[in-house]
């Protein structure tokens, strides 16, 4: 395999990863598909294709070792869990090798794999560690809104302490460069959220806007910014077209928003990485694995951006075997 491909992993085979998946092969075009590589076991993928009455194209090119054969969906235990660190070590392992310009994963269960020695919060941190990121950034872009999260897997008591100007300007500019690359906004508007109440209401609320997140706010041009915006109504005006995407201060405050009005459409994308690397923006959802119920929309839409991304940045997908 001498050019980049874009390629899918399974996820969890004992939630609705395969389910998703299989939606997401059955509907995109035929000449993305010559381009793309699942990694995962045929087995669970053909079952999430009969549980959701789909059928998966010809000739898709199934990677997996078959340790997720045996998995059986809603049950996830040490076998689920070694399988997905599986099919996502594969996928890096080319990305690394420079196989494929883009990942696009479909959901891991954080304890599961943790206990087959997954030794990362998330994909994130994995992926940033094995490619060589220095600063990456968690973002999540829906049809009414686009956030990136200033700080990620980080408990709600430590984020002022873990939440620095430095950082917030990375993000930031990591943020105006996927905008006018991936997304074609030649001057975006990015408005970054305060941390507190009332956006610290002068200091008497805390001192972490004025003092962390307002001096990252100098000039970056294209983009304009804006901030430190109260949060309570933030959201409120970039769904009114106020900005063209939001920094939130921690995990919660970004994404109790984004999952409210974009579930499920909305996607997961990492930037700072050297591929394309998208998801959908919810978890394993073991309580309907198998039953053929699972919603594929997010999982679409995180394969039809990595395309478009791909494509922006380099040109389309080889389909070279």
């Amino acid at each position: 395999m001498s050019h980049p491909r874009l390629g899918i992993t399974l996820g969890d085979p004992a939630g609705i990863g395969p389910e998703i998946v299989a939606v997401a092969l059955a509907s995109a075009a035929p000449a993305l598909l010559a381009g793309v590589i699942v990694y995962g076991d045929r087995g669970p993928l053909e079952r999430g294709a009969r549980a959701m009455g789909v059928t998966l194209p010809t000739g898709v090119l199934v990677v997996g070792d078959g340790v997720g054969e045996r998995a059986v969906p809603g049950a996830p235990d040490e076998v689920s869990g070694a399988a997905q660190v599986g099919y996502l070590e594969a996928a890096v392992a080319a990305a690394q090798a420079g196989e494929l310009a883009a990942i696009v994963t479909a959901p891991i269960s954080k304890t599961w794999a943790k206990r087959a020695g997954f030794a990362f919060p998330g994909h994130t941190e994995m992926l940033a560690e094995r490619l060589g990121a220095r600063d990456v950034v968690m973002m999540f872009a829906g049809p009414r809104l686009k956030v990136a999260l200033a700080t990620v897997h980080v408990p709600l008591r430590e984020v002022a302490h873990v939440l620095t100007t430095l950082r917030l300007r990375r993000v930031i500019e990591l943020l105006a460069e996927s905008l006018v690359r991936d997304f074609g906004i030649a001057a975006p508007r990015i408005g970054v959220v305060g941390l507190n109440p009332h956006a610290g209401e002068g200091g008497l609320l805390g001192a972490e806007d004025h003092d962390v997140i307002a001096p990252a706010l100098t000039a970056l041009p294209p983009s304009i910014l804006s901030g430190p915006l109260i949060p309570d109504a933030a959201f409120r005006d970039a769904l009114h077209g106020s900005v063209d995407a939001l920094v939130a201060q921690y995990h919660d405050q970004g994404l109790i928003p984004v999952k409210l009005i974009d579930f499920d459409e909305a996607v997961n994308l990492t930037l700072g990485l050297p591929i394309v690397r998208t998801s959908p923006d919810h978890g394993t959802a073991y309580d309907i694995a198998g039953k053929g119920v699972a919603r594929a929309v997010s999982m679409q839409r995180a394969l039809e951006l990595a395309v478009a991304m791909v494509e922006r940045r380099s040109g389309p997908l080889s389909t070279a075997p």
